[in-house]
């Protein structure tokens, strides 16, 4: 896209951030404009061209921006700027540093840039003199808080080169050539420890992506035990609004295993933005016993951001993903709410006069969130080393309708539904994720059952299949209960739903605020799946349906008291010991 001469242009037209600009020049779907307002000056991205005019959606507020204002191009798409620093960063949309922003409010027009350019780094290179490389390839290495920053030959460099030259180990600005690379011209390229890369292009660098087939283990058993997620899967968490997404999603930020964590508060509320700026900084990470935020980048849009800025804050996000994948690390990607950005598309769209699709949606919603999710996965590196991105994003449908098309979209894409109840929030069972809606589709994967078999036990696969069709006679038996009453239904139907009762109370729901029950390893989930399905296979001799009750809230009692305790330490082994001679006493 680079060009000799500038392209520019005159705004013709303003509807809120929709401006049309005549241009004098060629431009280019998605190149970047600048538009001049007084003494400031608004960055926009084109988003349609027709003859000479170029539809361009305004990142800022546009308010007193008059018809004859002058645009200048900039013959580039919207950029990531992509170096060490990122990790403990809170950046917007356009990935200008928050921290750095002189007032309270965001000033129109006030850009800062993402890293710092003064800061020392200790380079340790990786690669030698005449060595051949390819985009991506790693050159060295700076140590970015306990994360190996790899730095990496350029992605823009599509061609073989050959190392004329690479720096010594010692410290360095990010802005200093640390390596000279000569293309098969004979031409010598500088390469700093900074590159940049379209955010709306998918990040090169990887020699193949199958099918995901590891399990990520996220420390929540409602996930890990019935619905689980692999590293570099996607999934997505809809649900009415005060279900608990936003705290599931920190939960699973603070307890999945991985490297490097990016939130994307695409178009939240800003309460819950603070919320996360708040907390985050507090947080001992579980896996390194430093900050969380060490290793977690923010990305931040409140809702009353213009609806551009949201929807360039999910592809920087997904672009800094990539980015550190590149780099042979687990990424996890949240997303929180995509609605919002599927809103922002349909504002846009709207202005545009494009024919509209469901509830007024773009036509090409479902394309647009399909080939997003798609940048997320599992690949392998030319070096053999391999990587990830996780994208788990939550979606906020009006109402709680799930058959409204963000959320309809969004089910094509992603292979994990963790779909939220109202009813269980309610009912204070979190995390709210309903037991039977939801789903994950990488249980249908071969690989994934053999990984899963050789890492927990050869049962695993029946235990999760009987565990769900418990719960889904359980909560038959309750709708049966309530219509007829408890006198009106066969004892056994009581049976039938409290040992439903027992799996949603002792694996299903976990404790948040306790160090031991918030986050529980997969050894353990099985272990302790196994143990409870063992007492729903037994048979027991009731009288009635009230003993039926006192039974099992005595068994579920014991089994809540053992997971608050150590894994199989002195007292959790002495209660188990404890519940077994209690269940003898109902056996028949």
């Amino acid at each position: 896209m680079e060009r000799n001469k500038k392209t520019t242009g005159t705004v013709a037209g303003i509807v809120s951030n929709l401006v049309t600009v005549e241009v004098d020049g060629p431009v280019a779907q998605n190149e970047i404009c600048f538009i001049i307002h007084n003494d400031e000056r608004l960055m926009a991205e084109v988003i349609k061209v027709t003859g000479r005019n170029a539809y361009v959606q305004v990142f800022e507020s546009t308010r007193g921006l008059k018809v004859g204002a002058k645009a200048e191009f900039e013959g580039h798409m919207l950029e990531a700027t992509l170096g060490p620093g990122i990790l403990s960063r809170n950046y917007d949309g356009l990935q200008n540093d928050l921290d750095k922003m002189e007032s309270i409010f965001l000033q129109r027009g006030n850009y800062t840039d993402p890293l710092h350019r003064d800061v020392k780094w200790h380079f340790n290179p990786l690669a030698k003199t005449g060595d051949i490389v390819t985009a991506a390839a790693w050159l060295g290495e700076v140590m970015e808080n306990s994360i190996p920053h790899k730095i990496m030959v350029p992605f823009k460099m599509d061609k073989r080169y050959v190392i004329k030259s690479i720096a010594a180990e010692g410290d360095y600005t990010v802005d200093e050539t640390i390596a000279v690379l000569t293309d098969d011209e004979g031409r010598d390229i500088p390469v700093t420890m900074v590159q940049k890369w379209p955010v709306k292009r998918a990040v090169p660098g990887y020699s193949s992506k199958p099918r995901p087939f590891k399990l990520l283990e996220t420390g929540v058993r409602c996930i890990d035990t019935l619905n689980p997620i692999t590293e570099g899967g996607t999934g997505f968490i809809p649900g009415p609004f005060g279900t608990g997404k936003t705290v599931l999603q920190h939960a699973i930020s603070k307890q999945a295993e991985a490297d490097v964590v990016i939130i994307a508060a695409c178009g939240e509320r800003a309460n819950e933005v603070v919320e996360i700026f708040s907390e985050f900084p507090k947080l001992d990470d579980p896996r390194t016993g430093r900050k969380l935020i060490e290793r977690t980048t923010i990305i931040a849009n409140t809702s009353n951001m213009p609806v551009a800025a949201r929807e360039a804050s999910v592809y920087t996000a997904m672009t800094l993903a990539e980015y550190y994948r590149a780099m042979g690390l687990k990424v996890l990607l949240m997303a929180d709410s995509t609605s919002r950005w599927a809103q922002a598309l349909r504002e846009m769209s709207n202005r545009l006069e494009e024919l509209p699709g469901p509830d007024a949606f773009p036509m090409d919603l479902s394309a647009i969130i399909s080939n997003f999710y798609s940048r997320a996965g599992f690949v392998y590196l030319p070096n053999g080393a391999t990587g990830s991105i996780t994208f788990i994003g939550t979606v906020s449908p009006a109402g709680g309708n799930l058959k409204e098309p963000v959320t309809e979209s969004t089910r094509k894409a992603a292979r994990c539904f963790y779909g939220l109840s109202q009813e269980r929030a309610d009912s204070k069972r979190y995390p709210a994720i309903d037991p039977i809606d939801s789903y994950s589709k990488y249980l249908e994967y071969a690989e994934v059952q053999e990984n899963l078999k050789k890492r927990l036990s050869e049962s695993w696969l029946d235990n999760v299949t009987k565990a769900k069709d418990i719960l889904l006679r359980g909560k038959e038996a309750m709708e049966q209960i309530n219509i007829l009453g408890d006198d009106g239904v066969p004892l056994e139907f009581h049976e039938r739903y409290w040992k439903s009762e027992l799996i949603d109370f002792v694996i299903l729901q976990q404790d948040a605020f306790d160090k031991i029950d918030a986050s529980t390893p997969m050894e353990r989930q099985s272990y302790m799946l196994e143990s409870v399905l063992n007492v729903t296979d037994t048979p027991f001799s009731f009288q009635n349906f009230e003993e039926v009750g006192v039974f099992f809230k005595e068994v579920i009692n014991v089994y809540k008291q053992m997971n608050y305790l150590e894994f199989k330490s002195d007292k959790f082994n002495t209660l188990e010991a404890d519940l077994q001679k209690f269940l003898e006493t109902k056996k028949s």
